[in-house]
């Protein structure tokens, strides 16, 4: 199984993150994991969400799991580590962990399981292989 490198980015979190508990709404760790891929994806990969999009391709989730260990609240901010996992004909699976950056303990961790689709029919789309080689670092 090929290894591929693994990105950080930064996250805040924001007064309408958190919940009657006093803590970061599990929903809202997906939204953490969505930022940090759409960041990655410009500084990291090379290719911005929006070139992706202009290229009439996009990203949508085919299966997810997220594993919560503890909790972020207001004062926090998150480290987002993701991976790619698997690389498939249509699809990838991205791994990640979200860390507390004060310190960096582990708050949850799982993957995403994405399907490129062509952005007009909605179709699964084989991924072209200057966009695999760009993703395979």
């Amino acid at each position: 199984m090929a290894e591929y490198s693994r990105f950080e980015s930064r996250v805040e979190v924001r007064p309408d993150d958190i919940d009657m508990n006093q803590h970061v709404h599990n929903s809202k760790y997906f939204d953490y994991v969505l930022a940090a891929r759409y960041d990655q994806m410009e500084r990291c990969y090379g290719m911005s969400m929006e070139a992706f999009l202009d290229r009439g391709y996009s990203w949508v989730v085919r299966a997810s799991y997220m594993e919560h260990k503890r909790p972020l609240r207001i004062e926090d901010a998150a480290i987002v580590k993701t991976n790619i996992e698997e690389i498939k004909a249509r699809g990838v699976k991205v791994a990640f962990e979200i860390h507390k950056e004060s310190d960096q303990k582990l708050v949850a961790k799982g993957w995403l399981d994405y399907t490129m689709v062509d952005l007009d029919s909605g179709r699964p789309k084989t991924i072209p292989d200057d966009i695999l080689k760009t993703y395979s670092v």
